[in-house]
């Protein structure tokens, strides 16, 4: 599996405030973290692994999504902007999209998470219990 490469996409930061510098450097640092930890699971060689490694960071960054897009509506609600929290959650989406779009990632995750859906799903001694 080939190394994979990641980044805030422009528009998400400048759909950041004027005084978002500091979030913007936050984003790109924890991108190049987040790339960094998926390609040394891609380059230990065991690409079962290392999709299974990239599946767990997509479930990670959709409970993230999820996470920041609650806060939306609350911060509305204090009368605060909301902006940082739609930033940071169309960035989840956006790192999200990038992993699909790589190589034939997408389509092994989505093969690692049928799996997944399979082995926890229901299993023929559980419709015969006493």
């Amino acid at each position: 599996m080939q190394p994979v490469s990641l980044g805030v996409p422009q528009p998400i930061i400048d759909s950041l405030p004027s005084d978002g510098e500091g979030t913007a450097q936050d984003m790109q640092r924890a991108v190049q973290g987040l790339e960094a930890r998926i390609n040394r699971e891609i380059e230990d060689g065991d690409d079962e692994a290392a999709v299974a490694f990239v599946t767990d960071v997509v479930d990670h960054l959709e409970s993230r999504a999820e996470r920041y897009d609650a806060f939306v509506p609350e911060l509305r609600a204090w009368g605060q902007s909301p902006i940082y929290a739609i930033a940071w959650r169309n960035l989840q989406a956006d790192l999200i999209g990038q992993l699909f779009s790589h190589d034939d990632l997408g389509d092994r995750i989505d093969r690692e998470r049928n799996y997944r859906i399979a082995e926890d799903g229901i299993r023929l001694s559980d419709m015969f219990k006493d």
